[in-house]
């Protein structure tokens, strides 16, 4: 939301998302959001069309810097996978309630958007699959991969630290703060990178020797 130019658009997607993640859907109020972004109510309307309009476009540009590095050069190294992750641990950090709530929507069809954000999941779904085929293409990662395990893990890996943020930290007696999620997404890009690795040529050929 950083990148937003018009002020009242970017105050009224900040006032949305603190609301709608403090709050379930229908209790949260346009009269809420506008006070909290310190604009008319009528500004909503304008921008957004109505409360649903505003919830998915808070949702979509919660989610555009992943879906955007989907795009870009970063994964097209298995270095990226770390970079990915980074990326993915610090925006949930800065809002911690977020993962749930997508959680909530799919799972529990809690609050609309369920289809909005199945439309967002397919779009990183094929950026995804076109990735891991260039991955392939240059040889950085087994031909055999099934893209749909791979997204399965690389999912699995992202999401499970954020949605059990709070239980994991009592575990730990401290907080997964910035620095232990950087070292948490190196490790675990490490772990994808290994286990995505093309298989050496040769290997075991000197097996049985």
């Amino acid at each position: 939301m950083n990148d937003i130019p018009d002020p009242v658009y970017a105050r009224l997607l900040k006032a949305a998302l603190d609301c709608f993640l403090a709050d379930e859907y229908h209790k949260v109020t346009t009269r809420a959001i506008a006070d909290q972004a310190g604009v008319n109510i009528s500004m909503i309307r304008y921008y957004f069309g109505n409360k649903e309009g505003l919830y998915e476009e808070m949702i979509r540009e919660t989610l555009k810097p992943l879906l955007d590095m989907l795009d870009s050069d970063t994964l097209s190294e298995v270095g990226g996978f770390t970079e990915y992750l980074r990326l993915y641990y610090d925006t949930m950090r800065r809002h911690p309630e977020f993962p749930k709530l997508i959680l909530k929507v799919l799972a529990l069809n809690h609050g609309p958007g369920r289809r909005f954000i199945l439309q967002l999941l397919e779009r990183g779904r094929s950026g995804g699959v076109r990735r891991l085929e260039q991955l392939k293409a240059s040889g950085q990662v087994d031909q055999a991969i099934n893209p749909d395990v791979a997204r399965m893990a690389f999912v699995s890996l992202a999401m499970m630290p954020m949605l059990l943020k709070d239980i994991f930290e009592e575990q730990m007696g401290g907080q997964m703060d910035e620095a232990f999620l950087d070292e948490l997404a190196a490790f675990n890009g490490k772990l994808l990178a290994a286990g995505m690795a093309a298989a050496q040529a040769g290997a075991g050929a000197g097996a049985g020797v």
